[in-house]
């Protein structure tokens, strides 16, 4: 009888031990929910707290196509943008394009910030330098160069370019040239509504 004693305790081990893994099991998914849910790529779109909207148009870009004119392959000028009024609380505007669609990840094309808030609209070729007459600011696109770079994707499918237009409740702390990253930090938090408009280019 004696070889069969130890039988009755390993049993209920192995039942405790099949509870302790369901246990850790469980306690493992929670820890991993706030890990994966901070994981998020750099260029993940960044919403409004408020969840307002702005409606980004432009008469340059016809039927969701960005013309040669406002691309590397013409005048390389940026287009003419229009867009609604912000909310009371915008202070100032900023404005990014990119392309997410390019092979070594999100391009960017043009950065604008501290746009005066009582603007609706730019012209078409703003002045690719730093510091604006009306006081905003353009930082670096991923060519290297101050202020708007249009569109140049290598042959093959069409690209997509994304305008994103924000509303700040302030005006952001970043000097002339900074690149997108160093905008898009100084902005969050600070967006109180945005609006969005892609037009496609492609060789």
């Amino acid at each position: 009888m004696h070889i069969y004693e130890p039988i009755l305790p390993f049993r209920h081990i192995h039942i405790s031990a099949g509870l302790v893994w369901r246990i850790l099991l469980l306690i493992a998914l929670l820890l991993a929910v706030p890990f994966l849910a901070s994981c998020r790529h750099h260029d993940q779109q960044i919403v409004a707290a408020s969840g307002a909207a702005l409606t980004l148009s432009s008469e340059s870009l016809r039927d969701g196509a960005v013309p040669k004119e406002f691309t590397c392959d013409g005048e390389d000028k940026s287009p003419a943008l229009t867009w609604t009024h912000p909310p009371e609380s915008a202070k100032s505007l900023a404005l990014t394009v990119t392309d997410p669609d390019a092979p070594d990840g999100t391009f960017t094309h043009w950065v604008l910030y501290n746009l005066p808030s009582n603007i609706n609209g730019l012209p078409e070729g703003v002045p690719k330098q730093g510091q604006l007459a009306h006081g905003g600011r353009q930082g670096k696109s991923d060519f290297g160069q101050v202020g708007y770079g249009g569109p140049c994707p290598p042959a093959g499918k069409p690209h997509r370019y994304v305008f994103t237009l924000y509303a700040l409740d302030n005006e952001i702390d970043v000097d002339a040239g900074a690149p997108r990253d160093h905008v898009e930090a100084a902005m969050r938090g600070h967006i109180v509504a945005q609006g969005e408009l892609t037009a496609r280019y492609g060789r």
